[in-house]
C-alpha cells in the first residue's frame, strides 16, 4: 500500500489513537489482517470510514471492547496440533524432570484451551505440582473466561479426539465436571497457574521461564514486532530453556544462533547459553 494512500494514513491515525487513549499497541501487526478486522469492525458500527471508526473507538470505551475482540486472535481447542502434545510428551517433560520446580508461560492463552491442556499434560507426568504455568493475554475478558475452566459441553468430543490423539492415559472426562452445557475443569488443574494480562507488543519480561509456549500468534505481527517478542523471550528463557512456536512460526534472526532445534516439526527450541 502507498504511504501517501488515505487509508493507510486511517489505519495509521487509528492505532495510534487505540494506543494513546487506551495502551492497546497493535502497531507492529501484519496490516492486511488487521485492515480486514478494522473494516469489520467499522461497517458493524456503521462508520463509513476508517476515520469514521476512530472517532467512535476514541470517545466510546464500549466500541473499543468491541473492537479489541476483533482484534485479539482467539482461535483455539483443546490439545491442538496433537503431534505437538505427544513431542511435549516425549521431548519436553523430561527436560522439565530434571528441575526441581519449574516455570511455564503460556503467552496469548486465549480463553485458556491450551492452557489446560499443559496442565493435563503435567499432570499425567506427575509434575503439576512442581510447576508454576502463567497464562497471559492482552484481554482480560478472554482471561476472565480462561479462569473459569468452563467450555461448551458440545466440543468435548473434538476435544476428547485431540487428547487421545495426542497420547492422553485414559479418558478426559475424569477431569472434568458438567452441567448445564458446561464442561467445567477440576480446580486442581488451575491451582498453581496465574491468569494475567500481558501485551506481547508492549510489555517487558517479568520472570525466568523453563518453557515458553506462544503458538500461532506471531503470525499476526510484522516482522519488526516478531522481533520485539523474540528479544523478549530470550530474556525469559533460563539457560537451555525451551520456546514452543506454531507450525507456521519459526524463531527469526538475528536470534537463531541463540538455539539448538529440539523438534523440526513442531517447532520446538532449546536455548544454547
Amino acid at each position: 500500500m502507498n504511504p501517501d494512500d488515505p487509508e493507510r494514513i486511517e489505519v495509521d491515525l487509528l492505532l495510534e489513537g487505540v494506543y494513546r487513549r487506551y495502551s492497546y499497541d497493535f502497531r507492529g501487526y501484519a496490516r492486511a489482517s488487521l485492515r480486514r478486522r478494522l473494516w469489520r469492525r467499522a461497517h458493524e458500527e456503521g462508520a463509513k470510514t476508517l476515520s469514521g471508526l476512530q472517532d467512535r473507538v476514541l470517545h466510546d470505551p464500549a466500541v473499543m471492547d468491541r473492537l479489541l475482540r476483533d482484534l485479539s486472535i482467539n482461535v483455539t481447542e483443546m490439545f491442538r496440533d496433537p503431534g505437538f502434545f505427544r513431542i511435549m510428551r516425549e521431548k519436553v517433560v523430561p527436560i522439565l524432570r530434571t528441575y526441581p520446580y519449574a516455570r511455564i508461560w503460556n503467552a496469548g492463552c486465549s480463553t485458556g484451551e491450551e492452557t489446560y491442556s499443559l496442565a493435563i499434560v503435567l499432570a499425567e507426568a506427575g509434575l503439576l505440582d512442581r510447576v508454576r504455568i502463567y497464562a497471559t493475554d492482552m484481554n482480560d475478558d478472554v482471561l476472565a473466561r480462561a479462569r473459569q475452566g468452563s467450555f461448551a459441553l458440545d466440543k468435548m468430543g473434538r476435544y476428547e479426539e485431540n487428547y487421545q490423539r495426542a497420547g492422553g492415559a485414559g479418558d478426559m472426562s475424569r477431569y472434568f465436571s458438567t452441567q448445564d452445557g458446561q464442561a467445567t475443569f477440576a480446580r486442581s488443574l488451575s491451582q498453581g497457574t496465574v491468569f494475567a494480562q500481558h501485551n506481547l507488543a508492549q510489555d517487558a519480561a517479568f520472570n525466568e521461564f523453563h518453557l515458553i509456549v506462544c503458538r500461532n500468534v506471531m503470525i499476526y505481527f510484522a516482522r519488526p514486532l516478531q522481533e520485539r517478542v523474540h528479544e523478549l523471550f530470550l530474556a525469559s528463557l533460563v539457560r537451555f530453556g525451551v520456546v514452543a512456536l506454531g507450525h507456521k512460526e519459526s524463531i527469526v534472526a538475528p536470534f537463531e544462533d541463540r538455539y539448538d532445534v529440539l523438534d523440526a516439526g513442531e517447532k520446538l527450541y532449546r536455548r544454547k547459553r
